[in-house]
């Protein structure tokens, strides 16, 4: 697996290559006020400023600029990896499917029709509409994407933590929400290879937790998956996912959050930093909130995975949070 790790970096080095022009460099945002509350130095590393509102444009576009422009492309996703592909295929001329699942928040599935993909609701959550996504692949020809389990995908994820690297030295700890894994095993395959010495968190919601749930496996597991403010991670994943392997070989410690800490870390990014985030985002937060006592005085990096949140949502979340 270490070299699967190295491999991945590469192909991070490359895909930075092939995306720059499609996104954002996002800045890394002191905090004015959380660490304060820790004795340490924390960065958000603004995703949420992105150009689709998420990184997954950079996993999106990584994967479109190494396949031909006259490919047709079908994917299935939560949101924020349909807004980015779906950005991507309108900037790059190539056709693209979404496959969401009925859920999909109206703010995600506007800016997903925006970009002109077709468009198709399937199942409660993001592993429904992930196998309808396969099956249409196969019924109309079309080049099926996972959302996290495509080593393309994977390394533009990683494009990140290139970045992160130059914008802060020493690296000594990554707060990362885990869904699918694409994202923190892209980063944290970079990490392992350029800054050995950087601790990665993967950040898990008690609501939806099959990827914590398969690390402590060893093996891909089905778990019950309810609501939860961080619908950007939900959902379970595909058996041979190569996400797990490179999850465990790059992961130091998981950290298991309720929907209460997303929604009092929602609450305080919006009103503490002023910061407006969706859900996935808060949780890296909150994961980080379980452990700060232990990285005083070091630099400790939060990733800000979206913003995309439904304004409703997030309003109604945060008043039943006070009014506990």
């Amino acid at each position: 697996m270490q070299a699967d790790v190295f491999d991945m970096a590469a192909r991070s080095v490359q895909a930075r290559q092939r995306i720059r022009d499609f996104i954002y460099e996002t800045p890394l945002i002191p905090s004015r006020a959380i660490g304060l509350e820790s004795d340490s130095a924390v960065f958000f590393k603004a995703e949420n400023l992105q150009l689709t509102g998420s990184f997954k444009i950079r996993g999106g576009a990584s994967k479109m600029t190494s396949l031909p422009r006259d490919q047709g492309v079908i994917t299935a996703s939560s949101g924020n990896h349909g807004i980015g592909a779906a950005r991507a295929a309108q900037a790059i001329g190539q056709s693209l499917t979404v496959v969401l699942p009925e859920t999909v928040t109206p703010a995600k599935l506007d800016l997903i029709r925006s970009f002109e993909a077709e468009i198709i609701l399937y199942g409660a959550e993001t592993g429904q509409a992930e196998r309808h996504a396969r099956a249409l692949a196969a019924q109309r020809g079309l080049v099926y994407v996972s959302p996290y389990n495509d080593e393309e995908i994977v390394a533009g994820q990683g494009t990140i933590a290139l970045e992160l690297i130059k914008q802060v030295q020493p690296l000594d700890t990554v707060f990362i929400a885990m869904g699918g894994g694409g994202l923190i095993s892209g980063i944290g395959s970079v990490l392992k290879h350029f800054s050995p010495k950087t601790r990665v968190f993967g950040i898990s919601a008690a609501n939806s937790a099959a990827l914590a749930a398969s690390m402590t496996a060893g093996r891909v597991v089905e778990t019950e998956h309810l609501n939860t403010l961080a619908d950007a991670v939900s959902g379970g994943l595909e058996e041979g996912s190569i996400t797990l392997g490179l999850a465990m070989a790059v992961i130091d410690e998981v950290i298991t959050c309720s929907e209460e800490e997303i929604a009092t870390a929602m609450h305080d990014l919006l009103f503490k930093e002023h910061l407006l985030v969706e859900g996935a985002a808060a949780l890296a937060l909150a994961g980080f909130r379980r452990v700060a006592g232990r990285h005083g005085g070091q630099n400790n990096v939060i990733l800000l995975c979206g913003g995309n949140v439904d304004a409703g949502s997030a309003i109604a979340a945060m008043t039943k949070r006070d009014h506990r």
